[in-house]
This record gives C-alpha cells, sequence and structure tokens, in this order.
C-alpha cells in the first residue's frame, strides 16, 4: 500500500499538489473568507457580505451530508432516499434549544416559544424539558439521529432488505416524518417550523462575530468528516464495505457478518448528517418539516452523483455545483431551475457516471498520456 498520506490522495494528485490544494483550500475558507467580511469595510471591493457568508455556510453542511451519504452509497452500495429526515431531526434537536433563547423577546413576551402561544399550549410538553440547556441539545443532535438509524436499520438489514426495496423504505420513512411534523399538535412548529432565532449562548445570532463562528465551526466538521471518512475507507473495515457493496453474498460465506458492518455505517452516516443539521439551523435561520420531503432526500443523491460516487471529495463538489447552480438559477430563472436539475442528472446518468471527478481523472490520464 502507498505510502503516501491519504490526505493528499482525494484528488488523485501527488503529495505536493495535495498538500497545496489542502492548504490554499483550507485557508480560503477558514481563514480569508471569514476576514475579508471581518476585516474589510463593507464599501471595499473585497468585503465578503454576510450573505456570501451565510451560503457558503450552509453548502458545506449540504456537503457534510453528501460526504454521509457516499459513505454509505458509495462505499457500501446501500442508496438511501431518506437521509433528509436525519438532517431535519439534528436541525430540530438543535432548534429547540434556540426556541428557548429567545426567551420574552418573542412577539407574545412569553417563556412558551410564540406558536405554543398561538396555539393556546399552557405548557411545554415533556419531551422539551431540558432544551434550555445547550450541552442537552447538543446531546439530543448526537442521539437522536443515531437512534432512528440503528432502529430503523438493524430492522431493515437484519431482514435483508436492499437495492430498490430499501431505497423505496428509506423514502417512506422521510414521507412519513415529514407528514408528522407538519402537524400542529406534535408540538414542533406545524408547517412554519422553528424560525426568529435569537441568541445562542447569550450571543447575538445575527452577530458577525457570531455568524463567523459557525462559519468556521462548519468548515471544521466538513474537514473532519472527509478525514473520518479516508480512514474507514482505506482500513480493513472500508475494504469489508467495498466488499459488501460488490458480492454481499460472498462476504458472508466467508465468515463476515454485514449487518454489524452496514449498520455501523448506516448509524455513522445518520449521524454526521444529525450534526450537519444543527450546523445549519442557526446559519440559515429556519428549520421547517420541508427539509423532510422526499425531493430533498432525493438531492443529496445528486450531489453525490454529480460529484462522483466512492471518491469522498466528489459529493463535496457536487454539493457546491448543484446548490451554486441553484442559488442562481432559483434567482435568475426560477421557472427554470427543475429543468436545469433534472437535465442534470440526465446529463451525468449518461455521459458522467463517475462525476466531476471521474471526468477529471480521464482528463488528467489522457493528458499524462500525451
Amino acid at each position: 500500500m502507498s505510502r503516501t498520506p491519504f490526505i493528499v490522495r482525494f484528488l488523485g494528485a501527488t503529495p505536493k499538489q495535495g498538500w497545496i490544494a489542502i492548504a490554499i483550500a483550507a485557508a480560503i475558507t477558514l481563514v480569508l473568507l471569514p476576514a475579508l467580511h471581518l476585516l474589510v469595510p463593507a464599501s471595499s471591493p473585497f468585503h465578503v457580505s454576510a450573505y456570501v457568508i451565510t451560503l457558503v455556510g450552509k453548502i458545506m453542511c449540504y456537503a457534510i451530508v453528501a460526504v454521509a451519504m457516499d459513505l454509505i452509497w458509495g462505499y457500501t452500495g446501500i442508496l438511501s432516499l431518506g437521509h433528509g429526515v436525519f438532517f431535519a431531526l439534528g436541525g430540530y434537536a438543535f432548534g429547540m434549544y434556540l426556541m428557548r433563547q429567545i426567551g420574552r423577546d418573542g412577539s407574545y413576551q412569553s417563556d412558551l416559544p410564540d406558536f405554543m402561544v398561538f396555539l393556546d399550549w399552557k405548557a411545554l410538553p415533556w419531551y422539551w424539558t431540558g432544551s434550555d440547556s445547550f450541552l442537552w441539545s447538543l446531546l439530543l443532535v448526537l442521539v437522536v439521529p443515531a437512534l432512528v438509524a440503528l432502529v430503523f436499520g438493524f430492522f431493515a438489514f437484519r431482514s435483508r432488505i436492499k437495492g430498490v426495496y430499501f431505497s423505496i423504505i428509506t423514502q417512506a420513512l422521510t414521507f412519513a416524518a415529514m407528514l408528522f411534523f407538519f402537524r400542529n399538535e406534535t408540538g414542533f412548529g406545524g408547517n412554519n417550523g422553528f424560525t426568529d432565532f435569537k441568541r445562542i449562548l447569550g450571543h447575538s445570532i445575527t452577530a458577525p462575530e457570531m455568524r463567523v463562528t459557525l462559519f468556521a465551526l462548519t468548515a471544521a466538521m466538513l474537514l473532519g468528516t472527509l478525514v473520518l471518512g479516508r480512514y474507514l475507507v482505506t482500513s480493513k473495515f472500508g475494504r469489508v464495505l467495498a466488499a459488501i457493496r460488490d458480492a454481499e453474498s460472498r462476504v458472508m460465506f466467508i465468515g463476515y457478518n454485514p449487518l454489524h458492518y452496514k449498520l455501523f455505517i448506516w448509524t455513522l452516516s445518520a449521524l454526521l448528517c444529525g450534526i450537519a443539521g444543527a450546523l445549519y439551523v442557526p446559519q440559515v435561520g429556519i428549520i421547517n418539516p420541508g427539509e423532510m420531503s422526499p425531493a430533498n432526500s432525493i438531492e443529496i443523491a445528486i450531489w453525490v452523483a454529480v460529484g462522483g460516487r466512492a471518491t469522498l471529495v466528489g459529493p463535496v463538489l457536487g454539493a457546491f455545483i448543484v446548490n451554486l447552480a441553484k442559488s442562481f438559477f432559483t434567482v435568475a430563472f426560477p421557472e427554470y431551475w427543475l429543468f436545469f436539475l433534472g437535465a442534470l442528472f440526465v446529463v451525468v446518468t449518461l455521459w458522467l457516471p463517475d462525476g466531476v471527478v471521474g471526468l477529471w481523472r480521464k482528463l488528467r490520464n489522457k493528458g499524462v498520456a500525451a
């Protein structure tokens, strides 16, 4: 096996090129953009606006979800069309804390969230207990998506449900969750969800310093997810996952139990999605059941396909390409956005089966051969 550090092999480059690319990307994301936002006056052409910081931060959250999807689809062969539910659960878990931090600054000046006052609730439901604690909310962000994934995955994988049947069941899961959260009596804000956040740990959520802090945490989490993912897929565990993807029956024949491997990577993937959702909510300022829609979960799969399955860096590129295009088209040509998305998926399916990263590798190899 090559002794080249795994982190520099993301793009198939030489060690020197890999380190340079990673250093540049980290400097731009973690240092340059926040510095241009905080230190450069708004009148300067070099100033990075709050909109750009929020947009990039939001897309980085999506990129974490895309990498999580790649771990189960690209490396394990499990296509989930319901990963949006884990993303939303993490967002709702942290959103409960943000709603409690509003305090009496809401429209009704009550200790209860505004939507509960509007619906004539007299007290917080039992499952909101402890939601005013930051640490308890972080625990919920980790436990709730992971627990749901663990229970669902155990019964699904034990029953050897796979392929298109598994994909349909996961889509049914997210659709059922969306319908549940749409109901006003569930205590999660109904179709409006949670919004109008004010503070995190006593600091204004709209302050430039808080915005940059959330941005930096998201970037660090994305980098950590990539490093963790690369460590897993290059280990013996990762080789077993690839074997399960390519020939699960043979893996069982030689004495491995695929259930344990699939359940672990499935739960880990859900956990990463939950963390991404928790980082997404304070930056975007809202979480509602729309994040659980089947269409959103299908989009996650599109990000991975566009960037390139089983590459780790490909899903990150795919998330940025698709969502930057979405931001442009929904403003410039809102009526054509869905046509663009459909055309993009058709093009990738027919002519770019390995995604953008696969195309780059082919062009690079042709250049080397020439």
